[in-house]
């Protein structure tokens, strides 16, 4: 589907949307609950920290390998499918009256979905209750004609006997769900919004953990929250996420914010520009190199024939643990570590992790700097190294022979601000624990 397509489409979409009904012209936050955080319903006590991060990891691998397979890299990554990925929680709600929706923050997923009854096969699910279409006096099922429906790429829609558009949305894990393309209002907090475009799952089969009730889309696309509250948020959204593997922060939570109100400014904010490119869902930026102390790693894959770097070489996407990196790179990242730290090296005891250090001393981890095409990120060392078990920290960063990608432990006490109008994504370092509301 071309850009001049997607573009009428979404103008026709969002410009359908009532405005909410109680109004904030500073926009709107709303909790983003780490799943691994005793606030959340999937916490389980019984775990502990290397567990925990155990899991965390594995759903980054598989996380990693659903997103190649669905960008424009052929993936050649293998991984051990543990579920459908995803790393943070948010509560809304739908439909009139409100019902609450669990979903699956994802800014690798634009349609936004949940178990709805008649349901012909869905996965036990104890925690909110499946939504009911007929008991919603605000939900309208949308037809096979219309431009929520032509929204949908091909390979995701269809159309049943009576005209309804059909959706189907598969992941890495042969997980699924199909059922009615709808519109209903979504409620976040006391923020409503009318005719929001989602999917009525009546078929589903998905990993998830029973307290969840589907996906909430993030990305770029059409169909995703961010451009369907375009008229109200202007394409805005940021969040700040804090350290869920300490104890210090276990009884909080990190915080989306969407509109206007959110201060990112400052001498300390680098921004980047953020590059379209297929599949739209993906945020896309360029990393032109990684420096480690005063030397500069080049990201070679990304270097055209001509010397000049190939756009949107990675993406920033908060549902992935794991920062991945091709693996030429990785490798000139670990060894530029290893001369400057001069440690004693370790096996990581789950065999995921491939720079380990024994009682790794953090004054003696050089600087590193992520430098995207005009925005040069320091990531703090206690974001870059995890002790995994007593006396054994491993560096966070992996390589990848697929799809780059920035993920969410490097951006933990950064403000992340992406503008979809003026195209960038803008970093701010920030202690994300006092960010009560963002």
């Amino acid at each position: 589907m071309n850009t001049l397509i997607l573009l009428t489409l979404f103008l026709t979409i969002s410009g359908s949307l009532s405005k909410p009904s109680h109004h904030d012209h500073g926009g709107f936050t709303v909790d983003l609950i780490h799943r691994d955080s005793p606030l959340s319903p999937l916490y389980n006590p019984t775990y502990s920290l290397t567990d925990r991060l155990q899991n965390a990891f594995r759903r980054s691998m598989s996380r990693a390998f659903h997103l190649s397979k669905t960008s424009v890299f052929a993936s050649k990554m293998e991984a051990d499918i543990f579920g459908i990925p995803g790393e943070y929680i948010m509560n809304i709600q739908i439909g009139t009256p409100p019902v609450q929706v669990l979903g699956i923050a994802d800014t690798g997923s634009d349609l936004t979905w949940a178990q709805c009854e008649p349901c012909k096969n869905c996965y036990k699910q104890v925690g909110p209750p499946l939504l009911v279409p007929t008991s919603s006096s605000t939900y309208h099922a949308q037809s096979c004609q219309s431009k929520a429906c032509e929204a949908l790429e091909d390979n995701h829609v269809s159309c049943d006997s009576q005209n309804i558009c059909q959706y189907k949305m598969s992941y890495g894990d042969r997980s699924y769900s199909t059922g009615d393309l709808a519109m209903d209002t979504f409620w976040f907090g006391q923020t409503s919004f009318k005719h929001v475009v989602f999917g009525c799952g009546h078929d589903n089969n998905a990993t998830f953990n029973e307290n969840i009730s589907g996906i909430i889309g993030l990305g770029g696309g059409p169909l995703s929250i961010i451009n369907q509250l375009n008229p109200v948020i202007q394409g805005k959204f940021s969040y700040c996420l804090i350290s869920q593997f300490n104890d210090t922060t276990s009884n909080q939570t990190s915080k989306i914010h969407f509109g206007d109100g959110v201060n990112i400014s400052g001498p300390s904010v680098v921004s980047t520009p953020l590059v379209k490119k297929a599949p739209s869902t993906y945020y896309y930026v360029t990393l032109e190199s990684v420096s480690v102390g005063i030397r500069d790693l080049s990201y070679k894959q990304s270097i055209s024939k001509s010397g000049v770097n190939v756009e949107g070489n990675i993406i920033v996407d908060s549902g992935t643990t794991l920062t991945y990196l091709p693996r030429e790179l990785y490798s000139d990242l670990a060894a530029g570590l290893a001369n400057a730290i001069w440690g004693v090296t370790a096996q990581d005891p789950n065999g995921i992790l491939e720079v380990c250090y024994k009682d790794l001393n953090l004054s003696r981890v050089p600087t590193v700097t992520f430098r995207f095409t005009g925005a040069d990120v320091v990531i703090p060392t206690v974001n870059m190294f995890l002790e995994v078990e007593k006396g054994v920290s491993c560096l966070t960063i992996v390589p990848s022979d697929d799809l780059a990608i920035f993920g969410n432990l490097l951006q933990v006490n950064f403000m992340v601000g992406f503008d979809l109008v003026n195209q960038k994504v803008s970093f701010m370092p920030t202690d994300c624990t006092k960010c009560t509301s963002l």
